[in-house]
């Protein structure tokens, strides 16, 4: 008897970020700052597990809600949930919420506290992607089971055909034993049957669910002279369309750009979309070798994607970067230094990994506020300090096999496009308005989704250039 594996639909692991798909958001609901970590559900429908932490002791009471993102019209959304409070520490609070569907949705946060209520929404996307086996311990006792069952039935009828008609105290005679073994043939036949077709019902289903899930985006580059098109397909059955998209900081597509195998220089450039649907870089001066490409890219319903590739480049005689693209460098991946908190920047001057706030070692899957300070040559702080793309820094974080990437502004990992999104009145939501005398100082907060080494390539913008800092990190269990 076959093993019938039992089909589980997964939460999307390889969108919105790369193998990163819990939800990390920093934000103000009224008068009270928030620290927001979804974890959406391994299946859908599913539950997703939400933790807030306040910055402030004077929240009385947390409620949350999920709402489909993206949608017009009137929703009716369930009676909103009671976050509980942690009775280790009753600044945190805990919840859960069910996602019905496939799709885009928001966890609509209310707070109400000593200072009046407040309202934070935050993005989060459901989709399936993987199929997993049933546990080795549930198959092993259905299996068992099963045989009972089968070989159960099997004698019953056996029973039934043999002794049914013998008298009481008597033995079967020789024809009555003849018909017991062919009603027991007969139903184990019937039984292998039933088996046969179940699985391949069973298969049928299986493949179902297999054309249902949801595979990420396709990144299909081409390189001619100096530049590079990319061309967006999907594999799967949403039938995604790359003529959607919305602006996320200005740009259609964010591409991250990684030389291999030592991860040691990085390019975050800005493709442009061209005539063929399709989307097209003018290259900067680059050395030969192979490099791995990471594509962000934001739906209209708010759906966050990473496609990624990796192509063998010759050497490009390119023009100079300009207007957001910017280029950084550091040690091959292979000569990380964990430990190391400063890394040096053009002019003199150099980032500094705050960690004071943190204790290492780092764990995976828990949330860490990650800060970044830019100081100058005498340890001061940078005066000269300018947004980048309407933020106060940007982040990549990726994994030394380049399993995870995800790409973090200063409110979390959500793209500002589907912030955006959850604030209609406010098509800005998230970016930061430019201002004399900004904080030389950017933090990120982020959780990493497993063990292992990991590459943090951070950026900012100083006297009208734009700086990235280049650290790593080891992740436990």
């Amino acid at each position: 008897m076959r093993l019938l594996p039992v089909v589980l639909l997964a939460t999307a692991p390889l969108c919105a970020h790369v193998g990163s798909p819990d939800i990390f958001f920093q934000g103000d609901a009224g008068p009270y700052k928030l620290l927001v970590t979804i974890r959406p559900p391994v299946v859908v429908p599913g539950v997703a597990e939400v933790e807030i932490r306040s910055a402030s002791p004077d929240v009385r009471e947390i409620h949350i809600v999920p709402l489909r993102l993206g949608i017009s019209g009137q929703q009716f959304p369930p009676v909103p949930d009671l976050a509980q409070p942690s009775k280790d520490d009753p600044q945190f609070y805990t919840g859960a919420l069910w996602l019905m569907v496939v799709g885009s949705w928001q966890v609509r946060i209310d707070v109400d506290g000593a200072r009046g209520k407040g309202r934070l929404s935050v993005p989060v996307p459901a989709l399936s992607t993987r199929v997993l086996a049933m546990q080795k311990t549930v198959a092993g006792i259905l299996l068992a089971l099963g045989l009972v069952l089968a070989v159960g039935i099997v004698s019953i009828a056996g029973a039934c055909a043999r002794e049914a008609v013998v008298e009481p105290g008597k033995q079967p005679d020789a024809q009555q034993v003849r018909r017991g073994r062919v009603a027991m043939a007969t139903a184990a036949v019937g039984v292998a049957g039933v088996v046969w077709f179940g699985g391949q019902w069973w298969g049928s289903a299986e493949s179902d669910y297999m054309r249902m899930i949801v595979k990420p985006l396709v990144l299909r580059p081409q390189v001619q002279g100096s530049r590079i098109t990319l061309s967006l397909q999907d594999p799967s059955w949403m039938r995604r369309r790359a003529d959607d998209l919305l602006p996320d900081h200005g740009h259609l597509m964010h591409l991250y750009m990684l030389r291999l195998p030592g991860m040691d220089l990085v390019w975050h450039v800005h493709p442009e979309p061209d005539s063929t649907g399709g989307f097209t870089q003018q290259l900067p001066p680059m050395p030969a070798g192979r490099y791995a490409l990471f594509g962000d890219v934001v739906h209209a319903d708010g759906l966050a994607e990473t496609a990624t590739a990796e192509i063998e480049l010759p050497a490009i005689d390119g023009q100079p970067l300009s207007g957001d693209d910017a280029a950084g460098d550091g040690p091959p991946i292979d000569e990380a230094d964990y430990n190391r908190s400063v890394a040096p920047l053009p002019g003199g001057y150099r980032m500094v990994w705050d960690r004071s706030g943190e204790t290492a070692p780092w764990h995976a899957r828990r949330p860490y506020l990650f800060r970044f300070r830019v100081e100058d040559g005498a340890g001061k702080p940078a005066s000269d300090m300018e947004l980048y793309m309407g933020m106060l820094g940007h982040a990549a974080f990726v994994r030394s096999d380049r399993s995870v990437f995800a790409h973090v502004h200063p409110s979390g990992s959500v793209p500002m496009a589907a912030l955006a999104l959850t604030q209609p009145e406010n098509p800005h939501a998230g970016h930061m308005t430019m201002a004399a005398g900004l904080p030389a100082e950017v933090s990120f907060p982020y959780g990493f989704p497993k063990p292992g080494g990991y590459r943090i390539y951070v950026q900012v913008k100083r006297g009208g250039a734009i700086l990235i800092g280049v650290f790593d990190a080891r992740v436990e269990n």
